[in-house]
Formats: structure tokens, sequence, C-alpha cells
């Protein structure tokens, strides 16, 4: 399993909630799995300084539990765009930085997942998109796409942004984000025919299930 890149078709479609379902999915099939969120912004000052909760989820989903600062180099106190949030903190994003972190995950022996900000277009500094990530760290990439109006659209043009820009789309997810929404199945099999990915499963809307249930609707392909 190569390590992989967790991105999305839009913010607010539960990458987070995915990535630490997946990281548990992964550890069915091997020990070791551990998240990384290399930027977060919304950070909250703690005893051992500022903390993303996604981020938390991540590291609490991993085995072995490493270090926070690992897990997220780049904590950024304003809940804004990451470039905007890094600028307003007096922050310059470096990709070594982030490299010597991901290093350090993976000498555990570890798979590692990384989850992105935003959507896959969503800039991580002035002159650094999330493919400089990617190809940095020799990623795979996993799309997450939130059922709801739109993910038809909104999940080929991002697949189609994916390929264009050089990277590995190796699957895709499906995540019940809105259980108002009509017609949910359908859209889904329309997903299937139109993603030339394969799917590693559908997470139906339970706000309340943890990841660890939520790995059970998963299955990540080797």
């Amino acid at each position: 399993m190569d390590h992989l890149f967790v991105t999305g078709t839009d913010t607010g479609i539960g990458k987070t909630q995915v990535s630490c379902a997946l990281l548990h999915a992964l550890r069915r099939q091997r020990p070791r799995a551990v998240g990384m969120k290399p930027l977060a912004s919304g950070c909250e000052l703690t005893s051992s300084g500022w903390q993303n909760s996604d981020a938390v989820a991540l590291r609490q989903a991993s085995n072995p539990v490493p270090v926070y600062a690992d897990v997220n180099p780049y904590a950024l106190p304003a809940p804004l765009a990451p470039e905007i949030a890094a600028r307003e903190a007096g922050v310059s994003v470096d990709l070594q930085v982030i490299r010597r972190a991901f290093l350090r995950l993976q000498a555990t022996g570890s798979s590692v997942v990384v989850e992105g900000v935003g959507g896959w277009a969503a800039p991580l500094s002035p002159s650094l998109d999330q493919m400089d990530l990617v190809r940095e760290l020799n990623l795979s990439v996993v799309m997450v796409v939130g059922l709801r109006l739109g993910c038809i659209n909104h999940a080929r043009l991002t697949a189609q942004a994916i390929a264009a820009d050089g990277g590995r789309l190796v699957g895709w997810v499906a995540n019940e984000v809105d259980p108002e929404m009509a017609r949910r199945d359908e859209n889904f099999e329309l997903l299937k025919l139109r993603l030339l990915a394969p799917c590693w499963g559908r997470l139906p809307y339970l706000p309340d299930a943890s990841a660890e249930q939520l790995a059970a609707f998963l299955n990540p392909v080797s």
C-alpha cells in the first residue's frame, strides 16, 4: 500500500472523518498506520501549544501514536484559508519541514495517510500547491466525494484536475454528508460509472459513529 494523500471535492465534506476511518481500515491489513495533517488552520491554544481538532483526531486514530508536532507541523490559529492564516501568523510554510516530519512518521514502519486542506486546488502557500506536496512525498491520492447536490460535477472536475497535475488517483470514497439529499443511491451509481478510479467505500450518515465503526464500510485496495 502506497502512502496516501486524502483530498476532497470541497471543504466540509468529511476528509478528516474519512481519513480516520481509513487509518482503522488500513490497520486491519497491517498493524501500523499513522495520520498527518501538514497544515491546519483554526487551532486552539492548549497546554502543549497550538493544536487542531482534526489533527488530534488523526493522531488518536494512529498506531503507533506519533508526537503531535509530526502529525501537524504547521498549526495556524486563525480559522481561515491556510495561506491567509499563515500570513496572519507570520509563518512561512517550508515544504522541507513537512517532508522531515513525514519521514519521521514513515520511519516507524507505518503507512502514512496525509490529509490535505479544502479541495484539491486550495493552495498551501503563495508558492506551494497541494500537488507539490504530493510530488515531494510520492503520495497516491484518495478523493473524498461529499454526497450532496452537485457532487457529480465536483467529483469529475476534481478527478480531472488531479490527473492534469500528474497525480495518481488510486481510489475514492463517497461520504453521505447531507442526510436530506434526494436520490443518493442513483447519484452514487452515476459516480461509479464516471470515475475511473475504484470506489473504496461509502460512509453512511452516522454522526455519532466512531472512526473504527466507520472503517467497516471501507475497503482500501492494496
